[in-house]
């Protein structure tokens, strides 16, 4: 039993990394080399082979491409129509669907494509291509195509394999090219995405190709209750983004009246706003809500040497270059090996025919007699020749018709001579330059096919929107005392007593009870606070809080200002030490707020009221103490509408006390019985 799963589990295994390694190297993974995944180099092979300047029926391409590829006829179509999409390598006839509303395209028997001129140019030849045998052995296929631009880059590529996954995000033509020439020229680049879909992007967290990006729609304001969008971010469509606006409708998010989509050849989304709702803030709140941002992670994983790595866009550039130079390298010397050939065949056709060597052949009988008369004949001219002589170009001579000789142009001859050792001349001269040369190439591809490919998507930087500040008010908290509760789904029934006010999810809420507590929590669905609520409403930063409250342990009322505390959500705070006397006894909020204290008669006090300006005290820290109103026991506290008015101080005479120092005085005096009795009073009124 335990050999036989023990041969089970290395079957497994061995079976299940065949298929992590066939799924990474052979469908999600692309290679560095031309920036294609194998279906993509099938489809491009298949077409470089049909290629006649024609189009052909989308279907006919994808039977072709099934000798090569073992998958079925569906994978290879997607595959297609997604190359095409792209604008590169495929031209297209016919409708291949829609990138901006995510419309499909027609079925394969329908639409036609042909490889592009872009693609000719740059994508093949068979002198540096390598061919391995296809899957059944009936054909070959290549192992990479001799792609001359950084093909990765340019289109971008998805796939997700057995552990991981790549997603690199395409750029744009031009600006590729121009960093291969700076490559070239040992100058510094620097590359950034760019989207057919166009849009904004925020590159700010961009890392060559890792990292991640942020992408927003266009949204423009045609008037003050109408929101056009005419871009869309990259890995969204019209459909999507409409349903996501909608959804964030239906909970309350955002408000519109309707929303309509023109879009054909462009995007043209028109978003219609109720009343009271205006353009301003609900661009704001698509970009929070909706898919009108998106962020985008990015992981450049690619196939080099046959092996997944993560690369960078500067590695891949100068990957990408290098093997440009080492192309182009190899194609002159190809093309001057081909020239030396034929000025070779030239100059001895010219010798053979020129001096009537063919005349010393008339009378040899045998084959090889008539070789070896050539031969000799041919032994004075050798130093003319480009090349040693061989059999080979003495039978190629013997072919000559005698049609041919009898028309031969002597001047003709000298012409192509003459045109033939200046390709090789200029050919030696690339070749002693291959980097100028290599620059001269992207240039004229720049020149050619740069004006088709203009930079789509702007780079630009975003200020963050946060949905706390765009959320509207959806919701209504309500704090109904008599059963303790909070909550947007608890109802306000006393109007007196209880509170009620509108927040967003997003929302924090500040609670304050009587007894100095309080602390910060999330909207809740319905929370219990208990009887003793003093204040509840939407926690706002920098927001005044003036209160007067009694100091349990001393009995006296203290009044202190602060601004909105910091705090860790949900951990309690308190005011003033916790006592089990101590209380609020007023609460205000803001400016220009003013009180009225009703203490404890006293037989010795000109008055029993002190006025209190709210303004004329420092804004200290939530925990400090405050200052104590009056050395006697507060009995009541009210707000007051009317202004303390300063008195000017009188002029001090000989004897006399002025106001002041005779409250002052007084303040020094303290009436025991007093504020015995007032703690008795306050101690009934408790309980």
């Amino acid at each position: 039993m335990s050999e036989q799963t023990g041969r089970l589990h290395k079957l497994f295994d061995t079976n299940f990394l065949e298929y992590t390694s066939y799924v990474i190297k052979e469908r999600a993974i692309p290679a560095i080399e031309d920036g294609l995944k194998p279906v993509q180099r099938r489809l491009l092979q298949t077409l470089h082979n049909m290629d006649d300047g024609r189009y052909h029926k989308v279907a006919n391409v994808v039977g072709e491409t099934m000798k090569l590829h073992p998958h079925g006829d569906a994978s290879i179509f997607a595959a297609l129509v997604n190359l095409a999409n792209k604008g590169f390598l495929i031209d297209r006839q016919g409708n291949f669907g829609n990138i901006y509303t995510g419309d499909q395209a027609s079925a394969a028997r329908y639409i036609e494509c042909r490889l592009s001129p872009l693609a000719l140019e740059v994508m093949f030849n068979r002198d540096l291509t390598e061919y391995v045998e296809s899957y059944d052995g009936r054909t070959t296929e290549p192992v990479s195509l001799p792609a001359k631009i950084p093909l990765l880059l340019l289109q971008g590529a998805e796939g997700i394999a057995v552990g991981m996954a790549t997603r690199i995000l395409p750029h744009n033509f031009c600006e590729l090219i121009q960093a291969q020439i700076a490559v070239l020229r040992e100058e510094d680049f620097e590359i950034f995405p760019d989207f057919p879909q166009k849009g904004m992007v925020d590159v700010t967290d961009y890392e060559q190709g890792n990292g991640k990006v942020r992408c927003r729609a266009r949204i423009s304001e045609k008037n003050e209750k109408t929101i056009t969008i005419t871009e869309i971010p990259y890995g969204t469509t019209t459909t999507s983004l409409i349903d996501s606006i909608e959804k964030a409708a239906k909970s309350g998010k955002i408000k519109i009246l309707s929303i309509s989509d023109y879009t054909a050849e462009e995007v043209e989304i028109e978003i219609k706003l109720p009343r009271n709702i205006y353009a301003k803030d609900t661009i704001k709140a698509l970009y929070a809500f909706t898919d009108c941002e998106m962020s985008l992670n990015t992981n450049l994983t690619l196939i080099r040497g046959n092996l997944p790595e993560t690369g960078t866009v500067d590695e891949v550039i100068r990957f990408n270059t290098e093997k440009l130079v080492a192309d182009l390298t190899r194609e002159l010397e190809i093309d001057l090996a081909r020239l030396s050939q034929k000025l070779h065949a030239r100059l001895l056709e010219q010798i053979f025919i020129e001096e009537r060597l063919y005349k010393e052949i008339e009378e040899v009988t045998t084959y090889e007699r008539v070789v070896s008369t050539v031969d000799e004949s041919l032994q004075p001219y050798l130093k003319q020749l480009e090349q040693p002589l061989t059999r080979e170009d003495i039978e190629r001579l013997l072919e000559i018709r005698i049609k041919r000789i009898s028309r031969y142009d002597i001047e003709r001859q000298a012409r192509e001579i003459k045109a033939i050792r200046k390709d090789i001349k200029e050919i030696q001269s690339s070749l002693k330059d291959v980097v100028g040369y290599t620059i001269t190439y992207l240039e004229k591809l720049l020149d050619t096919y740069g004006k088709d490919h203009p930079r789509l998507t702007e780079i630009t930087e975003f200020s963050e929107v946060k949905a706390s500040k765009v959320a509207l008010s959806n919701l209504t908290v309500g704090y109904n005392r008599e059963s303790g509760f909070i909550g947007h789904t608890i109802k306000a029934e006393d109007e007196q007593n209880d509170i009620a006010f509108p927040c967003s999810e997003y929302d924090r809420l500040l609670l304050i009870f009587s007894s100095g507590a309080y602390k910060v929590v999330p909207v809740p669905e319905k929370l219990f606070v208990g009887e003793e609520l003093e204040y509840a409403a939407v926690f706002k930063k920098k927001q005044i809080f003036n209160i007067v409250y009694r100091d349990g342990a001393e009995n006296f009322a203290y009044v202190k200002r602060f601004k909105s505390p910091k705090f860790i959500l949900e951990k309690e705070y308190h005011l003033f030490p916790p006592h089990k006397r101590s209380r609020i006894l007023l609460l205000l909020l803001g400016e220009n707020k003013h009180a009225r204290v009703s203490l404890v008669p006293s037989r010795r006090a000109r008055s029993n009221i002190v006025e209190i300006d709210f303004d004329q005290y420092l804004i200290k820290g939530a925990s400090a103490k405050g200052k104590r109103v009056s050395p006697r026991v507060a009995r009541r506290v009210v707000e007051s509408t009317e202004r303390v008015i300063k008195e000017r101080a009188a002029a001090s005479l000989p004897g006399i006390e002025s106001p002041a120092e005779t409250l002052a005085g007084n303040s020094d005096q303290f009436d025991t019985e007093a504020v015995s009795a007032a703690v008795e009073d306050d101690d009934d009124d408790q309980e």
